[in-house]
């Protein structure tokens, strides 16, 4: 992987994060397309630059992050499922990640749920992030576990999730949003720590590549979330289902054409 290689990733990253596209997805198919080989740090690469674009919602949402406890004891109830689940399947979403094609039907499926989300769920009960009580933060905390699974978005299920417990739109968007922040830490920390147990050693270009890589990812999911909040507002979910069906079968139609898209 070169420079360039990371800034086109770290702005699909951006990008993505927190769309219900599915950053990592978009990341897989990006390197296959760029024949980025899979090797121990490309995967590490793919994990630990998440963290660049979840801290732009510290610093978007900083007073919300000093508000009271009760914020924290929410999000860690959240997170508990992720935290389960991430460690009982980190080997078998390891083998998912280098799949474009699990990529692809799962950006299908996802698309045709979220083209019909907004009449599912369109009687919200709690409008704002605040109101979430203890039990739906925990529901929506497997939500997110369904993320695991490459393509799946893990805003887009923990969104889709929430508005099924009867939040708003931008009320689940938001907790989606801060539940991003220790979901990603813990997952960087986690890959972090598996990488150097498997005997694996970060060079010095390495370690440029992944700061590098944060840092545009950070810049860029700061322009990114405010747009989406405010179009996610008036719009609802239909364009990014329609843009996740036609993506997944058009990746679809290149594997089964002959095009090698699997990451080699």
């Amino acid at each position: 992987m070169n420079f360039l290689q990371t800034i086109i990733l770290a702005v699909i990253e951006g990008l993505t994060e927190f769309l219900p596209v599915s950053s990592t997805g978009h990341m897989i198919i990006a390197s296959s397309f760029m024949g980025i080989a899979s090797d121990p740090f490309v995967k590490l690469f793919t994990i630990v630059i998440q963290l660049g674009a979840i801290l732009s919602v510290v610093v978007l949402y900083f007073k919300r992050f000093f508000k009271s406890l009760d914020f924290y004891f929410k999000l860690l109830v959240a997170f508990i499922p992720a935290a389960v689940f991430g460690l009982l399947l980190s080997d078998k979403i390891d083998e998912l990640l280098e799949s474009p094609l699990t990529v692809a039907v799962s950006l299908v499926i996802g698309g045709v749920i979220l083209l019909f989300v907004d009449k599912w769920f369109n009687n919200p009960v709690i409008e704002r992030e605040e109101d979430i009580n203890y039990l739906t933060a925990f529901k929506i905390g497997f939500f997110q576990c369904l993320a695991m699974i490459p393509g799946v978005s893990r805003s887009g299920a923990s969104i889709v999730g929430g508005m099924s417990l009867k939040l708003s739109r931008k009320a689940a968007a938001e907790f989606s949003f801060f539940l991003a922040v220790p979901t990603m830490f813990a997952a960087t920390a986690k890959k972090l720590f598996d990488f150097y147990k498997e005997g694996h050693t970060i060079t010095t270009q390495e370690i440029q590549l992944l700061a590098v890589g944060n840092i545009v990812a950070f810049i860029v999911a700061l322009l990114a979330i405010k747009s989406f909040i405010g179009y996610l507002n008036k719009n609802g979910f239909r364009m990014f289902g329609w843009y996740r069906i036609i993506a997944g079968l058009i990746i679809i139609a290149l594997i089964y054409s002959g095009h090698n898209l699997q990451i080699i």
